[in-house]
């Protein structure tokens, strides 16, 4: 008898539980008049004034509600606003999902839950997983940055958001766009893909690529698919036959990896396969390091067997184990080359003819981006040609513990030569037709110089 006391008791427990379950789950709508009607054979209620509809923490008011009592669910006509702890929405007509604990909204929706403002042509919210989902001019915005995206996922207790289609986002220091773009609000990390760009408004300087990690705590951006640098200090332009050309002024950088470091330092590093252009000057290299406050970029070998960094100036090329050249207010100052270094001139009138100096080291000075003076120490030896009125007439083969090269008009006007010179005259009728038997240990002539077209249409055919 005591064993069917406790069973009763524990059915009657279990039915309470059920009931309340039960209660909890159906939504309650309240206003100031209520019609009951059947639709195609479904009970409904007409609820109009001063509507609220409540279903557990979720409460909702509107001017109108037509519940639909066997589904579960309600259409929300009129100022409706919903709640749910700190989550507000507001919409001017919407429909709630109470087997789903759902709201969704084709009329225009903002969703504000105190540390975002989340608004959409169209949206949904999941009360239970604290999830919204909107759609068509979707714009998101916090207290430091403003995205905008053609649909986006937010997750609220993740502080998690995930756009699709024309993402942007902008955080008052750098401007993000890409096809998708996933965001950690409170920790600032992206992850972005497909013709991703980020800008810097401050040094004008934008990065394209394929795929973005971009840290806001840290101040740090990884691209490490098909990235291309670009800083323009004039002009882009596009011509009558859509053609892109770039100004002399523009810095082009492309590589296979690409990070930006921003705390504490200003500094940019591109690494394998890397490429340069800037006006009359080009470089293909393995690691750069651009040290945009220093105004100061270092190319160097990734190891000891690696290839050389190559530069070339107008008709020159250089080559040495590490390059820096060292800018003022955009321009080219003056340029380094340490160990092994090499640099060569192709005469513009006689391309067979190369003017050849092979040192420990090389110190090159520019003015208004024209070289006008070349210091060579340390093991110096050096060929150039000599002419009379443009007419070839020979050639001196030098060494010298250190070197001076005066430059007129991007042309050797004066050689000197210090510390034990010695030299040697070739005439012209020894070296006609035997130019190439006339070259330094050290000379390599690079055929893979870097031009603004590379760098335009190797990006668009990687974008295909």
């Amino acid at each position: 008898m005591l064993r069917l006391s406790f069973l009763f008791i524990y059915i009657f427990i279990f039915c309470v539980s059920l009931h309340s379950q039960s209660e909890d789950e159906k939504i309650t709508v309240i206003g100031d008049s209520l019609v009951g009607k059947f639709v195609e054979g479904e009970s409904v209620r007409e609820v109009i004034g001063n509507v609220k509809l409540v279903q557990g923490n979720v409460v909702v008011n509107c001017n109108k509600a037509i519940q639909y009592l066997a589904r579960n669910e309600a259409e929300l006509i009129g100022n409706v606003i919903a709640t749910q702890d700190s989550v507000t929405l507001k919409t001017e007509k919407g429909y709630y999902f109470g087997n789903l604990r759902k709201t969704k909204s084709t009329s225009g929706i903002i969703l504000d839950d105190t540390e975002v403002v989340l608004s959409a042509d169209s949206g949904e919210y999941f009360f239970d997983e604290s999830r919204a989902f909107f759609q068509t001019n979707v714009k998101l915005i916090d207290s430091t940055t403003t995205l905008t995206s053609d649909e986006l996922t937010y997750f609220k207790n993740l502080d998690k958001s995930i756009a699709i289609g024309n993402v942007n986002i902008n955080d008052r220091d750098n401007i993000i766009t890409a096809d998708t773009l996933t965001h950690f609000r409170e920790t600032k990390y992206s992850l972005a893909d497909g013709n991703v760009s980020i800008k810097n408004l401050k040094d004008n300087l934008t990065i394209f690529g394929e795929h973005l990690e971009d840290d806001g705590q840290l101040k740090y951006t990884l691209i490490n698919k098909n990235p291309l640098l670009m800083q323009v200090d004039t002009t882009f332009n596009i011509d009558e036959v859509d053609e892109r050309r770039i100004s002399i002024d523009t810095l082009l950088i492309k590589s296979d990896v690409m990070e930006s470091f921003r705390s504490g330092t200003n500094v940019f590093k591109a690494t394998d396969s890397v490429k340069i252009l800037r006006g009359g000057f080009a470089s293909v290299n393995d690691l750069t390091t651009y040290y945009r406050d220093e105004e100061k970029i270092i190319t160097d070998k990734i190891s000891d067997d690696a290839s050389r960094p190559v530069l070339w100036y107008e008709n020159s090329q250089l080559m040495g184990d590490s390059i820096t050249i060292y800018l003022e207010e955009g321009q080219i100052k003056n340029l380094l080359v340490n160990y092994n270094s090499f640099m060569l001139s192709r005469n513009k009138f006689f391309d067979k003819r190369f003017d050849q100096t092979s040192s420990d080291s090389v110190h090159l000075y520019f003015s208004n981006n024209r070289l006008e003076q070349a210091e060579f120490s340390g093991k110096v030896q050096s060929i150039y040609y000599l002419y009379d009125d443009d007419v070839p007439n020979g050639l001196v083969k030098s060494t010298a513990h250190k070197a001076v090269i005066v430059f007129l008009e991007n042309e050797i006007d004066q050689v000197r030569l210090f510390d034990s010179p010695t030299s040697e005259y070739h005439p012209e009728v020894k070296v006609e037709g035997l130019e190439r038997t006339f070259t330094l240990p050290k000379f390599v002539l690079k055929e893979n110089r870097p031009i603004s077209k590379y760098f335009i249409l190797n990006q668009q055919r990687e974008d295909e």
